[in-house]
């Protein structure tokens, strides 16, 4: 079963109500997506702007529609209401006006809507850039009880082959801390999909077998996360190699846990967790789910400004999975 026939299933048999904001319901691709959950009754969508406009864009595409949200940030009825919100969770004082223009930014106003209940996760970027996404998400959600980092992960899929790679997005150089809440964060990511998570800390270097500061760094990254997380299965500083291959694990590191049976990989730094989803991507034909944000305490997702329909789609999927996942530890 894939990520999302999976994730689906999950979303649907636990039937809530689950509300996505998509701040750019002018653009097709979304309104698509938006009709196809609709109709499957897999969320209820929130799209944002003129409710005329919208309305005569679903003719036009003829499109239907079992349950659908129109809110426009220019007549909002609560608008008060969210400014007042709004400068509370920026946490400083800001003048009305400010916000206000802030507001009429349908991620800000979109971003708002989820951090006061209004709707449980927010999908954009299909006509923004990520930074347009995430910074609402960054200033007015912030991050979940205990974390103090976003990061971006990728699921990487080929047939029954499921994997997580972390950070491909977010944090440019991380210090050990980070890489251990990456780490944490990456194994939630792997439970919701049904992973049991065995953690690599990815390195140049298997067990000392170099030395050096970005050594050092992923050394000290998974003491932290073992010493936090015992619970979970976790080493490093590895390579990939000895991460993946029990041949090698056996040579290169025999008193591993993972024994070269590794599934969420924690890269030293952006630069190669970047290079290694588009390498297998690219050379191992796996499929790349992601960015995934991690780490907020409420749901948002970037897509690509190159996203299809079924990306759209695909991603409003996975952030309901999110809502479920947040609803559950926010119960434990």
């Amino acid at each position: 079963m894939s990520v999302f026939d999976l994730l689906k299933n999950k979303v649907k048999k636990a039937e809530k109500n689950i509300q996505i904001v998509f701040p750019e319901a002018s653009d097709s691709r979304i309104l698509k997506a938006a009709s196809k959950l609709s109709l499957e009754k897999v969320v209820t969508p929130v799209l944002l702007g003129n409710q005329k406009k919208i309305i005569d864009l679903i003719q036009k595409e003829n499109l239907d529609f079992e349950d659908l949200k129109i809110a426009n940030p220019v007549n909002y009825e609560n608008k008060k209401a969210m400014v007042q919100s709004f400068i509370k969770a920026r946490g400083k004082d800001i003048p009305q006006s400010e916000v206000e223009e802030s507001l009429k930014d349908p991620n800000y106003f979109g971003t708002m809507l989820v951090e006061m209940d209004e709707a449980d996760g927010m999908v954009s970027g299909a006509a923004h850039s990520t930074a347009a996404t995430v910074r609402p998400a960054l200033q007015l959600i912030h991050t979940s009880k205990g974390m103090k980092r976003v990061s971006g992960s990728f699921i990487m899929e080929k047939k029954d082959k499921k994997y997580v790679f972390a950070d491909c997005a977010i944090n440019l150089d991380p210090d050990s801390e980070t890489l251990a809440e990456i780490a944490y964060q990456s194994v939630k990511t792997a439970q919701m999909i049904d992973i049991d998570p065995k953690v690599a800390f990815l390195s140049f270097s298997t067990k000392g077998s170099a030395k050096g500061e970005m050594v050092t760094k992923v050394k000290q990254a998974a003491e932290i996360f073992k010493n936090n997380h015992p619970e979970i299965l976790a080493d490093g500083e590895l390579q990939f190699d000895a991460a993946f291959v029990p041949d090698v694990a056996a040579k290169k590191a025999s008193d591993s846990p993972l024994k070269g049976q590794a599934n969420v990989f924690i890269f030293p730094e952006l630069q190669s967790g970047n290079i290694s989803y588009k390498l297998a991507q690219r050379l191992g034909n796996f499929t790349a789910i992601g960015p995934i944000l991690q780490g907020l305490r409420k749901p948002v997702n970037d897509l690509s400004r190159g996203a299809s329909t079924q990306d759209v789609y695909n991603i409003a999927i996975l952030t309901a999975a999110q809502v479920l996942l947040r609803n559950e530890e926010n119960e434990a």
